[in-house]
């Protein structure tokens, strides 16, 4: 199973090619383990790009409905799509702080949490030195997909 960019629920955030490269490789079995084996063999600068292809949380593409379809819904489970102004005002201080510092944007699998977790997560891990981040970011790409992908079955 492929899915191209123009994909309502694609596995990666504008980023086919990580799919491209699983497809074209024998298959182990594991969707999940191939796709996250081409992520672990990509360029350190093929990985940034990856994380830098992820909206911000409660953040500009949420208000002016750029979000991808699945983006869109897995914000809208923790409730990022309800925030009261001080919420909403708590985030955007958190994303630009954390952008900031690390150079791309704060990336949690929001499924597996709510609001309070969240903004809880984003000031623990604002501490993180930039590689911390980069795996921490990377390891919850990895959960966004396989939810994506359990999703697909």
């Amino acid at each position: 199973m492929t899915l191209d960019d123009s994909t309502a629920i694609a596995l990666f955030e504008h980023s086919p090619w990580i799919e491209a490269r699983a497809d074209a490789r024998p298959s182990s079995g594991d969707r999940h383990a191939d796709l996250m084996a081409v992520v672990a063999e990509a360029t350190p600068e093929e990985r940034l790009a990856l994380i830098r292809a992820h909206p911000e949380l409660a953040g500009k593409a949420a208000i002016d409905r750029t979000l991808t379809e699945a983006s869109a819904t897995e914000q809208a489970s923790a409730g990022l799509d309800r925030l009261a102004l001080e919420e909403f005002a708590a985030f955007h201080a958190l994303n630009a702080a954390y952008r900031e510092r690390f150079g791309f944007p704060f990336i949690i699998c929001v499924r597996l949490t709510d609001k309070a977790g969240i903004l809880a997560a984003m000031r623990i891990r604002l501490t993180h030195d930039r590689e911390t981040e980069i795996a921490a970011a990377l390891a919850e790409i990895g959960r966004i997909v396989r939810l994506r992908l359990e999703a697909q079955a």
